[in-house]
């Protein structure tokens, strides 16, 4: 018997990028630019939708710049309560990445669950924060503290891994174990170094797993840092390792797929990857520092 999730994601370029804007003001675009295409996510019948890395503002960490702190807010927060208004609207899941502030100087890279009720379900932080050249992360970000949480949701049982957490196998593992049926990846990442893996290491997750991934990355550039291009390319990929839909390199989009949730009985049923693990034989994992 099918299980069909309908899922969406948006890619979306900054519309200000001029340092001398409030950050309030860059923040305030960047979500009515948003807007539209939520919008026409809900009259399209997505039942799931992620946004991009911090989806409202730019990316801002190729600075050092104290004044994005500013930016940070509390989780749930007014951004939630903004979109959770939506998701009732539409009856639409939506995740919400944006940058948190716990309390006065801790700040973290952070993805808000909403349900489609417009509950608040909770929050992933991100947990591997890069530092290097043009990604200056730890300059703004806290490691995150609360492990690899999966979201029971009205339609699937979710779970969200943040742009450079996708270099990393050990998390995403966590999450199928803990139960995720679809990992959402929000990022912010640039043609270079690392654009080769984007289509390697995410359906490279889903077939290790077993589950679906969503992975969406912003488009254009960032004229006050100028790092680089976002180049697009959100898809969705099945736990077969095949691309479902996928988005261009260039333009504000939204991704609409069909998710089956039956498939990822029959890949498990037939890869036996769980069945199989030895836990027992792994221990160096986590004893090498």
């Amino acid at each position: 018997m099918s299980q069909i999730v309908r899922c969406g994601l948006i890619q979306c370029a900054n519309p200000i990028n001029d340092e001398s804007v409030p950050v309030a003001t860059i923040q305030e675009a960047m979500f009515e630019k948003h807007l539209p295409m939520i919008h026409d996510a809900g009259k399209k019948g997505v039942q799931i939708l992620c946004l991009q890395e911090i989806f409202n503002g730019p990316y801002f960490c190729p600075s050092q710049d104290k004044r994005w702190y500013d930016a940070a807010e509390p989780v749930p927060g007014p951004t939630t309560a903004r979109l959770a208004v939506l998701a009732r609207q539409y009856n639409m899941v939506i995740i919400v990445p944006v940058y948190e502030k716990e309390m006065r100087g801790v700040f973290y890279n952070t993805a808000a669950v909403i349900d489609a009720d417009g509950t608040y379900l909770g929050k992933y932080r991100k947990q591997h924060i890069p530092q290097v050249a043009g990604f200056w992360e730890k300059f703004f970000f806290k490691p995150g503290d609360g492990g690899y949480p999966i979201f029971k949701t009205k339609y699937a049982t979710i779970g969200v891994y943040i742009c450079y957490d996708r270099h990393f196998p050990e998390g995403a593992r966590c999450l199928g174990l803990n139960g995720a049926e679809i990992v959402f990846n929000p990022s912010a990442t640039v043609a270079g170094l690392s654009q080769y893996l984007w289509k390697i290491e995410q359906p490279a997750h889903a077939v290790a797993n077993g589950y679906y991934v969503g992975a969406i990355n912003r488009v254009g550039t960032e004229a006050p840092w100028n790092i680089g291009k976002f180049y697009g390319h959100s898809y969705f990929v099945n736990p077969r390792g095949q691309f479902l839909a996928e988005a261009s390199e260039d333009n504000d989009e939204l991704v609409v797929a069909d998710l089956d949730l039956s498939v990822i009985d029959e890949v498990r049923q037939t890869w036996q990857f769980y069945r199989d693990r030895r836990p027992d034989a792994y221990a160096e994992l986590v004893d090498k520092k």
